[in-house]
Parts: structure tokens; sequence; C-alpha cells
């Protein structure tokens, strides 16, 4: 079935056309009919196949028909995500699809000032795409009124109705209408989420179920056991062996953010960091940098795992193993978009091995493991480009300092080794 084949208005169909839109892949042809009906809807499929636009379509179908026969003023459709730059992205989706309809979308949200957006919310808008925090402050300041929305959704569900969020979600349809239409859709999710998600609609769930395997097949991923101080002569490995290649890497925190790209910054290889202590023009002028290819490598708190659709990433590599589970499928669903092949590797540390385990079996499989012979893994350390080849005394020399203890100090480096010459992606 084409798209042309939906019983959905003519500027759609055009917009679809135009974005080189023919066919519907699997979530948008079970998702879009039950949307098109008024039912509630919880949708599983994996990363990358196009969740966004099963909602958005049947949205702006309905919403643009309505305006059609009737002239309600207000917000018609809310949309929920987790994160600054996933509600951005929604937003432009809605936007494209939405040209040449009757149909208004606006995004607010967080890290910026509020006046620009209060100015654009006063002239009034049919979806509000939002974060959480900057939409409820709008709310309680009278900016954004939610007595007419009709229809509420969750994109990434699963984080969204998790701790942080849930009672986030039941402040929001308090202010809703009772009877409105409620749309989960997200890449993972557990029974404990499923249930939360099922106490907050009336309506019968229909439910799309993903394959079993949550990663796309497309994405070909494997773990290499590497110790933590060495992890940076694995990473420049990477991107030496793969100098064309847009590489997302992913790290557990800020500070480590910022110490990877130092570190990548010292053997010549030009980096740049996205994470929650960012002002959002610098998160959004790196996200920029990185979709057009200015900097290929962008080092990424799991701010930037959930949902973003960035063109063309090579290659994902999970620099230290995420905390939960299910977070290791986003970041590994960032590569291998649509019908796209995508590589991803993990660097697994001692520390790191029950992390592993649990995310396997979160996964119901092993993760393949990439052999490093005992050779290959010094030769990684000897020809890296770091001049200072007694990186542990640093590393020890570090630590006691932070402990405030005396260092006693040590001359002499060794000069810089050759780079190795390049390899095949898939050498180890």
């Amino acid at each position: 079935m084409k798209f042309e084949d939906y019983h959905i208005s003519d500027q759609i169909k055009r917009n679809l056309s135009e974005l080189g839109f023919k066919r519907p892949t699997d979530i948008q042809h079970r998702s879009i009919p039950p949307i098109l009906k008024g039912e509630d809807v919880l949708a599983i499929a994996q990363t990358g196949t196009g969740k966004t636009a099963a909602f958005a379509i049947p949205v702006i179908d309905i919403l643009h028909t309505s305006k059609a026969s009737t002239r309600t003023d207000g917000i018609r459709c809310l949309v929920m995500a987790p994160t600054r730059e996933l509600a951005i992205q929604i937003s432009e989706v809605f936007k494209k699809l939405a040209q040449f309809t009757r149909v208004s979308t606006f995004c607010v949200f967080g890290g910026v000032e509020q006046d620009a957006q209060i100015a654009r919310l006063e002239k009034g808008i049919d979806i509000l795409v939002a974060t959480p925090g900057r939409m409820f402050d709008l709310v309680s300041q009278g900016y954004i009124k939610l007595n007419k929305v009709d229809m509420l959704i969750l994109d990434e569900a699963d984080h969204m109705l998790d701790l942080g969020f849930v009672r986030d979600i039941q402040d929001v349809v308090k202010f809703l209408p009772r009877k409105h239409q409620t749309l989960f859709f997200s890449a993972t999710i557990n029974e404990y989420i499923k249930n939360i998600a099922y106490s907050l609609v009336r309506n019968p769930i229909r439910i799309q179920v993903s394959p079993k395997d949550p990663v796309a097949k497309n994405i070909t991923h494997s773990v290499i056991f590497v110790e933590m101080d060495d992890k940076r002569f694995f990473l420049e490995r990477v991107v030496n062996e793969n100098p064309e290649s847009k590489i997302l890497v992913f790290v557990r925190t800020k500070v480590r953010a910022e110490r990877v790209c130092s570190a990548m910054e010292r053997v010549g290889i030009k980096t740049i960091t996205i994470h929650g202590d960012k002002e959002q023009q610098q998160r959004n002028d790196a996200m920029a940098k990185f979709r057009i290819g200015e900097v290929k490598i962008l080092i990424a708190t799991d701010v930037s795992a959930r949902g973003i659709d960035i063109p063309d990433v090579d290659y994902v590599v999970n620099y230290d193993l995420p905390d939960k589970p299910e977070n290791y499928v986003h970041r590994v669903g960032r590569t291998g978009r649509g019908k796209q092949k995508g590589l991803a590797v993990s660097f697994c540390s001692t520390e790191e091995r029950n992390t592993l385990k649990e995310i396997e079996a979160f996964l119901d499989k092993p993760i393949t493991v990439k052999e490093v012979t005992r050779k290959d893994y010094v030769e990684t350390i000897d020809f890296s480009s770091d001049g200072n080849d007694d990186w542990r005394g640093l590393l020890r020399e570090a630590n006691q300092m932070d402990a405030g203890k005396p260092v006693k100090a040590k001359g002499g480096s060794k000069a810089k080794a050759a780079k190795p010459k390049k390899k095949d992606k898939n050498s180890w």
C-alpha cells in the first residue's frame, strides 16, 4: 500500500511525495488507521523506523480536516518529549508534513528566554510540542491553555512515564478535556511502564509490537573488552581507521564528555560535545555542525540518545556502557536509520561486566565480542599520537593530587610513535 492510497488530504500526500515518502513503514502502516479512527495507541517499534511520522501524518490530517468544517481556536494536540533536541526535531517533522495545510505547529522548551515563545503562542497554534519544564511554567503563567486539547502524544513514552516524569504526565491529564485521544510511542517499554500507560487511558490501547530483537537488523553491533584507562586509545584508533566516517560517541557523564574531548584534542582529533551543562544555543550549534559534517565526532551524554534522527551516522561508539539497559537500544539506534547500514561498538571495562550482562539480558541475546589479541591491544596504546607514554603514571599522579598527597617528579618521555596504518573497520 502506498501513501497515495490512504484516505488523507491531498496536501499531506503532496508533502509526503516531495519529501520522498512513497510507502509507509510497518509502524506507520499499523498505526495510522487506528489513530485516524480516534483510538488510543501504544506503539512500540525499533529506532529509525519512522515513529514520528506514524503519529504526525494522521494527527495533521485530523486537524486539517476539522479546521475545514469548523473554526476551533486553541491548542488541539499536545506532544510531549523528554529532551529539547527531540522536541525541536518532532516540531520540524510536523511543520514539513503540515506544509500547505491549515495546521500550525510550535515548540516550547527551556534553556532560552520565554518572551519569544509567549509572543508566538498568543498568535494561536494547533499543535504544541513541548518539554515538561517550560510547558508547566507557561501553563502556570496562563500563556498555555490545554482545555481544548483532544490529542495527547508522548514520544519516548517509556522515559516520559518513568519516575522522573510520570507525575508531570498525570498533572497534564488534569488540564485536558475528559474525553481525549492518547498516543504512546517508543522503541522500548517494560511491564511497569505499560501498566502506567494503561492507567492513563479509558479506551483499550491498540498495541503495535516490534520484532523480538529491539536492535534493527541493519545495525551491526559488537563489544570490545577494554580497560577503563585504555578507552581513549581505542577511540583514537576507531577514528583513525574511519577518517571519513561520522561517529557519535556516548559517555555516561558531562565531565566524562569534556575529558574525552580533551583527550582527542591532544592527539589532533577535532570533536564537539553536547550535554546538559551546555547552553541551549551551544547544544543547537553542536548538533548542527555534526549534522552537516563540519565536525565528524560528537561526544554526547544520553541527552542525545533518545529519538534524535541525525543523518548518515556511520558509527556509534559506547565509550561507557549506559546505566540503563534500554538506553543501549536508543544509543545504537542513532546509526542504521531507515534503510541505511550502521556500525556500533561498545567498550566494556572490567568494572562494566555486570552492566553488559544486564544489557544482554534486556536484548535476550549476547552481543558479539570482537576479540583483540594482546599484541593488537598493546599496539593500539603504543601507536597512540599522545606524546607521553607514561600515561599510567600521569593517572596515578592525578589521583594523588586529588587526594592531597605529594607527587614525585619524573622526567623524560619517549618520542611520538607513528600512527597505525588505516585498517578495515571490522579488523577487530
